[in-house]
């Protein structure tokens, strides 16, 4: 049974219309990555996965009793108040130092737990956010930009912890990435939105999709076709339906550039 299932949702915002006739879901174990240019719709669409956005038409169920943890783009914390990560984590209800350390550990910041939480750096301060996202031993985990601003070593190093923690876990992962070049390499499924569903499926059937091309070009610029995904399974003809994956969701292969 599917995690998340979507069918023809429409969202509008302030009587402005945001999403149209979006369908797709979310199947257990996978990452499914959503691209697309500023204003497409992504972070609504996520909000609307967790309920924070009602829907003008269409519909989202929820396998009952599903467990969401939520990585936000941005989250401001005065840093004049002295907070340590280990009471950060701990609010608003006091989680026991075992669950704090076990979650901690799990998003690679088993270091950081009596740091105050000014004092850390970027990456350090969003793998706390995962961590705080892990306390609720998520079966759906979401991302929302959550390596903006951290550099191309930073972003590297967290994906690679969100796909250590979906194999230890089983959780899926739905995210949202402007980072084109670690949708190869880090996801199953690739959703390109602009308003509505322009393209979808596997990253290797995306990146040559010409409403894909269309929108973020074939360039050096970030196009999926700057890495290669190297995959020892086979895909059915049927794989790049949004509706579900159709394949043996692979694991994060061998990505290289070309040359």
């Amino acid at each position: 049974m599917s995690l998340v299932e979507i069918e023809g949702l429409d969202v509008r915002l302030d009587g402005r219309p945001v999403l149209s006739r979006i369908d797709f879901r979310i199947d257990p174990g996978e990452i499914v990555t959503l691209v697309g240019p500023n204003g497409s719709g992504k972070t609504t669409l996520m909000r609307s996965v967790i309920g924070a956005i009602p829907s003008a038409a269409g519909r989202i169920r929820r396998r009952p009793g599903l467990r969401i943890g939520y990585v936000p783009q941005k989250l401001h914390v005065d840093t004049t108040l002295p907070l340590t990560v280990g009471r950060f984590l701990s609010l608003p209800v006091r989680i026991g130092a075992a669950s704090t350390r076990a979650a901690l550990e799990q998003a690679g910041a088993g270091a950081l737990l009596e740091r105050q939480m000014s004092e850390l750096s970027g990456g350090q301060f969003q793998r706390v956010m995962l961590a705080r996202a892990l306390l609720a031993r998520p079966e759906l985990l979401i991302l929302d930009e959550a390596t903006q601003g951290l550099d191309q070593p930073g972003s590297a190093a967290f994906y690679r912890q969100i796909e250590t923690i979906r194999d230890e876990t089983g959780c899926a992962v739905l995210m949202v990435s402007h980072e084109l070049h670690v949708v190869m390499a880090a996801s199953d499924r690739v959703i390109c939105l602009n308003g509505h569903v322009c393209c979808h499926g596997t990253p290797e059937h995306v990146s040559s999709a010409p409403e894909y091309r269309a929108l973020f070009g074939t360039g050096t610029g970030g196009a999926l076709a700057l890495y290669r995904h190297d995959h020892d399974h086979r895909h059915d003809p049927d794989c790049a339906h949004a509706g579900g994956p159709g394949h043996d969701h692979p694991r994060a292969g061998t990505e290289r550039t070309p040359g």
